[in-house]
């Protein structure tokens, strides 16, 4: 990756600001990296965090790009898409995006065939380097760029790939969506514990890191989910009590109804996006 003569973001949002972040730590050199953006207020934040370079617009910036970032908002796509292709056909870039819900067809369709386009799906932790992104491109697409796309993401996210685009779907429900189920349990556990008296800084904290040390543990374990609530788990004790509670109001199936609810909408998405 630090051989990368050029890499452009078309878009300089908080998404290409986080990659653009992780990317220099990992030794990507700033001025290898350029960024176009109608907003002059996002250029020049990006230049004055990462000294990186900026492009009056996207043809300037994808001019001798090797790896092209599309950090634009799903609605801007198409539009930007269609600029750029004339363009990108004589120098065939390896194209990133990071736009949710853009089927990899539309994609195709927008930059044309002879372009290799990876589709994939960060959340919002990769925010702060602590996120997860899915990643999906059709056979045609060779494994140098697949792992040339990986190692970019990397820079801010664990990264994982998915078989069929469908499945970018499920994606987008657990871990694009996911963030917001922990701050809806952690916000309802904070609260709980403040109405039987605990004060709110106290209640807000412990909250807090509790929810960083079982990720954690989680995280360094062998050991399955089921396992680590079972170790914690004493029987009759405490937290027997309040599980039994969780699972009389029935709290699996009430995730699983929320998680395919999130799916079936990403799905709606995709297809409104395709059909622009």
């Amino acid at each position: 990756m630090n051989n990368i003569r050029k890499l452009a973001f078309i878009g300089g949002g908080n998404m290409a600001a986080a990659l653009i972040s992780g990317l220099t730590k990992r030794g990507v050199q700033p001025a290898h990296i350029v960024a176009a953006d109608p907003s002059t207020d996002q250029l020049q934040r990006l230049v004055r965090d990462y000294a990186i370079r900026t492009a009056p617009d996207n043809v300037s910036a994808v001019e001798g790009a090797e790896v092209v970032v599309l950090a634009v908002k799903p609605q801007q796509m198409r539009s930007v898409a269609l600029g750029l292709a004339p363009h990108l056909a004589v120098s065939r870039p390896l194209l990133i995006s990071v736009a949710a819900g853009i089927p990899h067809a539309s994609l195709a369709r927008w930059f044309g065939p002879q372009v290799a386009v990876i589709r994939t799906m960060p959340n919002r932790p990769a925010l702060n380097g602590f996120g997860a992104t899915g990643l999906y491109a059709p056979a045609s697409v060779g494994a140098a760029h697949r792992a040339l796309a990986e190692t970019i993401m990397a820079a801010v996210s664990a990264t994982v790939w998915v078989e069929h685009e469908s499945q970018m779907d499920t994606v987008t429900a657990l871990s694009g969506s996911g963030p917001a189920y922990f701050f809806l349990f952690m916000e309802a556990l904070e609260a709980a514990a403040h109405e039987r008296g605990l004060p709110s800084d106290v209640a807000h904290r412990l909250t807090l890191e509790t929810a960083f040390g079982a990720a954690q543990m989680a995280r360094h374990s062998a050991d399955s989910l089921a396992t680590l609530r079972e170790q914690v788990t004493s029987k009759g004790g405490t937290t027997a009590a309040a599980l039994e509670v969780l699972d009389a109001a029935g709290l699996r199936a009430i995730v699983a109804h929320a998680v395919a609810a999130a799916d079936r909408r990403s799905a709606e998405l995709a297809a409104e996006f395709g059909a622009l």
